[in-house]
């Protein structure tokens, strides 16, 4: 039973990563307008962005239904796409559950770090349609991310080894999937890893899959709005641009405040008021 587990999830991530390379090799010169690969990783153009996300969100979708659903058996209940409360208000909870958060770290920064906004080129339309344009960057790339460490995986591992351990675990290999990411540290791994306990609890509430992609892109989606860098990636905003102040240890610098203690602070308690809600299902 533990092998046939363990070996289903490793098949999982093989076979996403698999039809993911497949999928977009061939149109990788195209998409990324001939930039160097530093440049790529560091600014990569909208499209091949846009691309990465949605062919991830498509292999792992695939690889999903074909390890999960035809050789494990999970139906769509056991992995929280069918939940308990109204899909769209277990995505809005998840919403707020990152983006409050977001916003409680860099306000954090503002008052005892030397952060703040100041203003940038651009006026409100163009921060409106630079913000937009953003989520629908980042949303892919997010509910990608919620198939691959918050699906099959957690559900198998949670099964095998306990939800406990099932979280540490695959937060661990969360934060270690974002070591290529620009100005990473340890730090900033620590607190993706916490942040992936984070997703995964709210995997775990009554809104499941759909809370956790809430979470997941309200965090994102909230710091890339204010004009703050996510897991190191700098986000053109027009109107408004935040400055991380410093030390970088307590801020993020580069990286922006998933970087910084800040951030460790406003992570862990998010992750105070989602055990509360992870309590109450324990489907």
């Amino acid at each position: 039973m533990a092998l046939r587990a363990i070996g289903a999830i490793i098949v999982f991530f093989v076979l996403g990563l698999l039809l993911f390379f497949i999928g977009l090799t061939p149109f990788a010169r195209q998409l990324s307008g001939g930039v160097s690969a530093g440049e790529l990783a560091r600014n990569p153009p909208l499209a091949f962005a846009l691309a990465q996300g949605a062919g991830l969100l498509v292999a792992f979708g695939i690889a999903t239904w074909l390890v999960g659903v035809k050789l494990l058996k999970l139906d769509a209940r056991a992995l929280r796409w069918r939940v308990s409360v109204g899909r769209l208000r277990a995505f809005g909870m998840g919403l707020l559950l990152g983006a409050l958060p977001a916003v409680l770290a860099m306000v954090l920064g503002v008052l005892a770090a030397g952060a703040g906004w100041v203003h940038d080129t651009g006026g409100p339309t163009d921060y409106a349609g630079g913000v937009v344009k953003t989520v629908v960057l980042l949303a892919p790339a997010a509910l990608a991310e919620e198939v691959m460490f918050r699906g099959v995986p957690l559900v198998v591992l949670a099964r095998l080894i306990g939800r406990p351990a099932a979280l540490v675990g695959l937060a661990i290999l969360f934060g270690l999937a974002h070591l290529d990411n620009p100005d990473v540290s340890a730090r900033a791994i620590g607190n993706i890893a916490l942040a992936g306990i984070l997703l995964s609890l709210a995997f775990f509430t009554a809104g499941g899959m759909w809370t956790a992609f809430g979470a997941h892109l309200g965090w994102n989606a909230t710091l890339a709005a204010l004009g703050a860098p996510v897991s190191g990636l700098p986000f053109d905003i027009p109107f408004i641009d935040y400055t991380m102040g410093g030390p970088a240890w307590l801020t993020g610098g580069a990286f922006g405040p998933e970087g910084g203690l800040l951030g460790t602070v406003a992570i862990t308690a998010a992750i105070v008021v989602v055990t509360r809600w992870a309590r109450k299902d324990e489907t």
